[in-house]
């Protein structure tokens, strides 16, 4: 059977989770600590030239093994092992139902002749993997098992830039299940655990928002909406007359500085306007965006009620954006970090992880494959 790369699998220590998007590329190493959990040892990321990754697709192969290749050497991590993924949209994934009992052989045989029919392209085109969930409840002759799929060349892509990089792509994983791995290791130091806690989790990236909820452990909806902050860049862009590079700049530059004005981030200013004229209609519409998959959920799903909306991704620390989104869903919310609770590497700069850290949860979530 074609392999999607241990997708459920564990992987050899030491690992990397890297993230490729469309913005740039992250990299996340963790150590075990002992009784004191996990370490953060190396955290960094590089930004991708415009174009080079574009709907989850790498465009231009050689910017993205470029940007890996500096990304390795700023991180100065020497771990030659990666934990890549793959975008929602270029995974299937389905549950299905088998006998219990069935051998290693037997399962992989029953889950190709399953996969063909829920595969609209030809095996021979496909990665698949699988995954024994455990029994169905109802049955105990039967198991739940979740199967994987995605066209071969997609997986090819990953590999590829890993290995022109120096790295061995020993686990790709799916980005949203990334997510919730690390989203579950925080909410799990909610206070209870956060059992039985309803949590929308919205990763608002630069053209695309992940939105996953949860309950202990269990995703009850998941989707993808086209927004993200290459909005509010483009917003810049023809408010400004800048060049897209140096107003997504200076988006970062401004965010830094009202949310740490004591780190005297530098960077281009923005005028005074800006917040009132550019920033707060972008706002606006991310609180409608979240509103909107909140009352899509309700009506798609027996629930009636989310506990907490948790913020992630590159746009997640964009000042006032938390506080429009509580405002408009009238539900508590928080900007995530998946360091939390961590200890960090005498190299890790805590400022700048903090700053950048709801950005690396997809990063994060792969690296902690380590511990599989």
């Amino acid at each position: 059977m074609p392999d999607l790369k241990s997708l459920f699998g564990g992987a050899t220590p030491p690992l990397v989770g890297l993230d490729i998007s469309s913005s740039g590329v992250r990299l996340v190493e963790l150590a075990d600590a002992g009784k004191d959990g996990l370490r953060v040892e190396r955290c960094a990321v590089e930004p991708l030239p415009r174009g080079a990754v574009a709907d989850g697709n790498i465009e231009n192969l050689d910017q993205v093994v470029d940007a890996v290749r500096r990304l390795l050497k700023k991180s100065g991590t020497r771990a030659r092992h990666a934990a890549l993924g793959m975008p929602p949209a270029a995974v299937i994934t389905k549950k299905i139902v088998l006998p219990a009992g069935l051998s290693e052989e037997q399962l992989e045989v029953q889950v190709e002749s399953e996969a063909s029919q829920y595969i609209p392209f030809a095996l021979d085109d496909v990665s698949l993997d699988f995954d024994v969930i455990g029994p169905v409840a109802s049955s105990q002759d039967d198991i739940e098992v979740m199967l994987a799929a995605a066209r071969r060349e997609k997986i090819e892509d990953r590999v590829a830039v890993a290995e022109a990089s120096g790295l061995k792509a020993s686990v790709m994983d799916i980005e949203s299940y990334a997510a919730r791995a690390a989203a579950a290791r925080v909410t799990a130091q909610m206070p209870g655990g956060g059992k039985g806690q309803v949590i929308a989790l919205f990763q608002i990236g630069a053209s695309m928002t992940q939105i996953s909820v949860m309950q202990d452990g269990v995703t009850l909806w998941e989707r993808e909406q086209p927004f993200g902050g290459n909005s509010l860049t483009q917003d810049i862009v023809r408010a400004y007359g800048l060049a897209f590079e140096e107003a997504e700049s200076r988006k970062k530059s401004y965010a830094a500085q009202v949310n740490a004005p004591q780190a005297n981030a530098q960077g281009g200013d923005l005028p005074a306007g800006y917040a009132a004229d550019v920033l707060q209609p972008f706002l606006e519409s991310a609180a409608l965006e979240v509103t909107r998959a909140i009352q899509f959920f309700f009506t798609s799903t027996p629930y009636t009620k989310i506990d907490q909306v948790l913020l992630a991704g590159g746009c997640a620390l964009l000042p006032g954006l938390l506080d429009i989104v509580a405002s408009r869903t009238r539900i508590p919310g928080a900007v995530i970090s998946p360091f939390q609770g961590m200890a960090l590497a005498p190299g890790v700069r805590e400022q700048q992880l903090r700053a950048d850290a709801p950005a690396y949860l997809v990063a994060c979530g792969l690296a902690l494959r380590r511990f599989d």
